[in-house]
């Protein structure tokens, strides 16, 4: 895809070379999604400042591949990543508070679930959860959709370099009794951007689910 981007220095991840990932376009309209493209997808999802961004980040070895901010809602389009021209990464906006009206969040919303409806080459939804706080009606209700859109989704527990073992042994009980029914869930992973030591564990689960 020859778009313009910013490119990274080669790092292994996983057993993966990382020598490519660029910034390939920021969509406001489904009109606006890459179309001379058949990359398997992964797409991030989460309420706003869950940790998106920084867990993109994270996860191709760069400090500002997605751009990170402390305020919410910072995130204002779907944005789409690729690595090393095999996968793309798709960050959206979050869910919930951000400092615009209630109608652009519904729009927002709009856009988000035609993207997830439609994309065909969507193959995984990874859902954030903040550790912290441990998940919201609305973290459930969006569950609940992908699991009637029948998308597979792994949900990762981030930020757990915040909180105590355990407090995270808890929020992985809890987070695992939630998920006991669901056929759409094929993971629950904690992650910290700050520690990165499950960094391997996530790309097992992309590499795996994108392959089938």
């Amino acid at each position: 895809m020859a778009l313009p981007g910013v490119v990274v220095e080669a790092h292994e991840v996983a057993g993966m070379r990382i020598y490519d990932a660029q910034f390939l376009i920021g969509a406001v309209k489904p009109e606006d999604f890459p179309e001379k493209t058949a990359l398997p997808e992964v797409v991030f999802l989460g309420r706003s400042n869950v940790g998106k961004s920084s867990l993109i980040n994270s996860i191709v070895r760069r400090k500002n591949l997605a751009h990170v901010s402390a305020a919410p809602g910072k995130t204002q389009q779907i944005n789409f990543f690729g690595v090393n021209r095999q996968w793309i990464l798709v960050d959206c906006p979050g869910f919930g508070y951000a400092k615009v009206s209630q109608q652009e969040r519904r729009l927002w919303e709009q856009l988000i679930y035609q993207y997830l409806h439609e994309r065909k080459q969507l193959r995984l939804v990874c859902y954030l959860i903040d550790s912290r706080h441990g998940p919201s009606p609305l973290d459930l209700a969006v569950l609940e959709e992908l699991e009637l859109m029948q998308r597979r989704y792994v949900v990762i527990i981030t930020k757990k370099d915040k909180v105590s073992s355990a407090t995270l042994a808890e929020r992985i009980t809890q987070i695992q009794e939630l998920m006991g029914q669901c056929v759409g869930c094929v993971e629950i992973l904690p992650y910290s951007s700050v520690l990165n030591d499950t960094r391997e564990n996530l790309w097992a689960v992309l590499k795996r689910e994108c392959s089938l």
